[in-house]
């Protein structure tokens, strides 16, 4: 979890749009605002966009994209530019900007910190359903401390006409924050990790304490 917070505050990047021209000759360019995953290089630089469809995009401007673990995948949402098709025949992306964003595997309630759970409530954006994973859009109250996120599993049940359900819970702890304002946060849970566990047509249930309506349950197929 330490590991996750210097990563969060370590990885952000905004790289600018070129040269300044006049009002009325720039035109704002065709961008694409959405979570997706980056990959890095062997020397740990981002080098890839990989959309939830698994379409891979060359990103073509890396200055200020290194330091991170080599040969990784990280969960991210990001604003880019698709561009033309390179000589190698790679499609390729401009990089405008790219924030890491919580996406770890959900663990037992005796795996998180001090083995307790915590459900603080909060309000929610969205919540949706994407390739590998399910996102969400949260929007807790909050002042100057870092609340910590993380994704409960609560067992694998088997229902009467033969699937499974994965059953989760949201993990917030608010860290004794101040509610005073909405702090707009983004997570993934990977459902890459269930491969093997789940199968296709098996159930996701995704219980989130919430403000208005105390628990709510968000249901997907795998």
């Amino acid at each position: 979890m330490k590991q996750l917070r210097i990563l969060l505050s370590i990885f952000a990047c905004l790289l600018l749009l070129g040269s300044c021209k006049k009002d009325e000759e720039y035109v704002y360019p065709n961008v694409i605002s959405t979570f997706i995953d980056v990959s890095t290089d062997n020397s740990g630089t981002v080098e890839k966009l990989i959309t939830d469809k698994k379409e891979t995009l060359q990103i073509l401007n890396r200055e200020g994209l290194d330091g991170l673990t080599p040969d990784s995948t990280y969960r991210t949402v990001s604003i880019y530019e698709p561009k033309e098709i390179d000589t190698q025949g790679n499609a390729t992306a401009l990089l405008y900007s790219c924030q890491l964003i919580i996406s770890v595997k959900p663990v037992t309630v005796d795996k998180l910190p001090n083995g307790t759970a915590k459900t603080d409530p909060l309000n929610i954006q969205s919540v949706w359903q994407s390739g590998d994973y399910i996102n969400l859009i949260l929007l807790p109250m909050a002042k100057d401390k870092s609340h910590i996120f993380h994704f409960m599993e609560e067992g694998i049940t088997d229902d009467e006409d033969g699937k499974r359900t994965l059953h989760l819970t949201l993990y917030h702890d608010q860290n004794g924050d101040y509610e005073a304002f909405t702090r707009k946060s983004y997570l993934s849970v990977p459902l890459w990790a269930y491969e093997g566990r789940l199968t296709s047509g098996d159930r996701i249930i995704l219980r989130i304490n919430t403000y208005e309506k105390g628990y709510v349950n968000y249901e997907f197929t795998y």
